[in-house]
């Protein structure tokens, strides 16, 4: 068994384990120019590293932000980036020692929540990490497609330059605001290293702005892809999208109008998009918009069982006692009452039983406690209390990220 401590990093060790990460990723060694772009972007704070002496072989970070959790309310949140294991010390324990040094200091700080997008679906549940919000790849054909004559088209979108981008942008997604569950706050030391250099003087992505009654309402960021080749010089590019919000559905819609619009494009292209997005339905044939998959997109960890469940809301209906176990935190492991009033601890009998990463599953609204019992990840011990826990965690709108970290 390999000796290792897990500890903060320092400011000296901002670039080693940095460079750890990327081979770990199985990207190249940071060279002097990338460091000069990115660095800042990778502070000492909010990072665990694992140590042979003063060589790190491991590192998990995160950054706070802020989550919308059902009902409205904006959260304390963690999200979780960076997690790496230098090939060579992978399954001796590592990452599990730093995994429980992170979620003790969210712990610590009465961070109540923690997320994070899963590289290997299999690593993280074994951390009390549930897929609670799922993304879908559509791909809309042109230049068939065209939006239903009943869609409105109201104001108007305009190209920003370079310049225009990188200082516009944060203020305007601020602007928009945390509308949907799972959604989260970018804090600034996002926008360096996940925006400005895709969409900056050196960045190969264009953003367009859509302004309606009120102004700036809307922006997407995406990519031109070209496809012409010898044997198809006249084959049209693809619009890949890298970031799209609008602040009302008539922002959103005028944004994928206006991509629509663009000549010489064969097709657009779109990862993570929510999954009850109406796109298709609001095109004259709604064959043109396929679904190309369906994938896990945000994971969430309760940290704080209690918390996390009295900072949601829900739906009307018969209060259902939870019984959660955590493993990795047992202070967690106990009964809840879930009721249209709130959440609190209880000393009263289980209607359902499951882990904490179901519950995980369970808390934006995404996956539905019918689903959860009949593939065995919640124990029943009240058949009545399913539907129950149906109607109190559903929500309106499926729960969405929209921000890459």
């Amino acid at each position: 068994m390999t000796a290792f401590d897990v500890r903060p990093i320092t400011d000296d060790e901002r670039r080693s384990t940095f460079d750890l990460l990327r081979r770990a990723l199985h990207t190249p060694r940071v060279t002097d120019d990338v460091w000069a772009r990115v660095g800042e972007s990778w502070p000492a704070a909010r990072k665990f590293g694992a140590f042979e002496g003063e060589i790190p072989i491991g590192i998990v970070s995160s950054f706070d932000t802020e989550i919308a959790v059902p009902g409205g309310r904006v959260v304390r949140a963690a999200a979780v980036e960076g997690v790496g294991v230098r090939a060579d010390r992978t399954r001796r324990g590592v990452l599990s020692a730093m995994m429980a040094a992170q979620l003790a200091d969210f712990a610590a700080r009465g961070v109540p929540l923690a997320v994070l997008h899963a590289s290997e679906p299999t690593i993280y549940g074994r951390f009390g990490y549930g897929s609670a919000a799922l993304g879908k790849t559509v791909r809309v054909t042109r230049p068939a497609a065209r939006f239903h004559e009943r869609v409105p088209a109201v104001g108007e979108v305009r190209l920003l330059t370079p310049a225009e981008a990188v200082k516009e942008i944060p203020a305007l997604y601020r602007r928009i605001g945390l509308h949907r569950p799972g959604m989260i706050a970018r804090p600034q030391r996002w926008w360096p290293i996940s925006h400005d250099r895709q969409v900056g003087p050196d960045g190969d992505h264009l953003v367009a702005v859509h302004s309606g009654p009120d102004g700036d309402d809307g922006f997407v960021v995406y990519a031109t892809i070209s496809r012409r080749s010898s044997e198809s010089p006249d084959r049209g590019a693809v619009l890949d999208v890298h970031d799209l919000h609008g602040a009302d559905p008539a922002a959103r819609a005028a944004l994928w109008r206006f991509l629509l619009s663009v000549d010489l494009v064969s097709a657009v292209h779109a990862r993570h998009r929510p999954v009850d997005e109406p796109l298709a339905v609001q095109l004259t044939d709604h064959r043109h918009a396929g679904t190309l998959a369906v994938e896990d997109d945000l994971w969430l960890r309760p940290v704080d069982v209690a918390a996390a469940l009295a900072a949601r809301t829900y739906r009307a209906a018969g209060p259902v006692v939870v019984a959660v176990t955590d493993r990795v935190r047992p202070a967690n492991t106990g009964h809840y009452e879930v009721g249209p009033d709130g959440a609190r601890r209880t000393d009263a009998a289980a209607d359902l039983a499951l882990d904490v990463d179901t519950l995980g599953m369970l808390y934006l609204g995404q996956w539905s406690a019918t689903a959860l019992a009949e593939t065995g990840r919640v124990e029943v011990r009240d058949a009545a209390a399913v539907a129950r826990a149906d109607e109190l965690f559903t929500t309106v709108a499926a729960p969405w990220c929209g921000t890459h970290f």
